[in-house]
């Protein structure tokens, strides 16, 4: 994931990672949200892509699906990404 992406772009790119491994796993959002140990709504909202999730429930998410989030920042651009990645 660019280092130069905004919030918006990095979410919608999460997401899409997250429905991707949730169709892996053969789970539905609500049964992602029992595993993650958070609402239905958030799920949804995460799969949205809205910039404006909690991290921590977010975190949940992703472990619950085998992923991470990771940030990262280089010398000249003191932005992060944050991509989620698959520990797989």
């Amino acid at each position: 994931m660019s280092v130069h992406q905004t919030p918006a772009q990095a979410m919608l790119r999460i997401a899409e990672l997250v429905r991707e491994a949730r169709a892996r796993a053969g789970l539905r959002q609500d049964e992602l949200a029992f595993a993650s140990g958070v609402s239905t709504r958030l799920v949804h909202s995460i799969e949205a892509g809205k910039p404006t999730v909690r991290v921590d429930g977010l975190v949940r998410v992703l472990a619950a699906l085998g992923l991470t989030l990771e940030t990262s920042s280089t010398a000249s651009d003191s932005t992060g990404s944050a991509p989620a990645r698959n520990n797989t």
